[in-house]
């Protein structure tokens, strides 16, 4: 039986941080789901892309559509293996639907997978899922997970953290690595 895991997205989510794992799941056969709030099927919304190019924080410019492929009203998280929730400037301004955050209660009460990247982690924090949890995030969202109870990890950005039924990344350097730890928390060995 495949798995079916809901990608959480919204206007500005990092461009590699929803395209990424949404074709690599796919490509292993995993049915991926991309809600945004407000969004219809078919519905586009736009990315950024971040990148250090010297400054003292990321520059952001404008990157690809991306296509929704779930009406966000007609989910139903029951029906899902796994969370995955993008990172970006979305973060901040999903976090304030109140249903993203019910849909992100429901994977932590039933302790099913989720995976969370860079800003993501901003959606755990208002979730209020993460007291007594060890993490990772971009490095401004650190007093976030420690304001929220949990502990906050600072990693290269090419390396996850897994505690339990969580497993994070602070950046899309890290997709390798968030996205084979996730494979194994949702029970899947890719064998080549």
């Amino acid at each position: 039986m495949s798995k079916k895991v809901l990608l959480i997205v919204g206007d500005y989510v990092e461009d590699y941080e929803a395209m990424v794992p949404f074709q690599a799941m796919g490509s292993v056969g995993i049915q991926v789901d991309a809600i945004a709030p407000d969004r219809k099927k078919g519905e586009a919304i736009p990315t950024a892309v971040h990148d250090f190019i010297g400054d003292q924080t990321y520059t952001e410019l404008r990157g690809h559509n991306f296509v929704i492929n779930k009406d966000f009203d007609a989910v139903n998280p029951e029906e899902y293996d796994g969370l995955y929730i993008a990172g970006g400037r979305s973060a901040e301004y999903i976090r304030l639907n109140k249903r993203i955050l019910e849909i992100t209660q429901h994977f932590f009460k039933n302790e099913k997978p989720v995976a969370a990247i860079c800003h993501g982690i901003q959606v755990l924090t208002a979730a209020n899922v993460l007291k007594g949890r060890t993490l990772t995030a971009y490095v401004a969202v650190g007093p976030d997970i420690e304001l929220a109870g949990g502990t906050w990890q600072d990693i290269p950005a090419d390396k996850a953290i897994v505690d339990g039924n969580l497993v994070t990344s602070p950046a899309w350097p890290g997709h390798q690595e968030i996205l084979k730890e996730f494979y194994k928390l949702l029970g899947i060995t890719i064998q080549f």
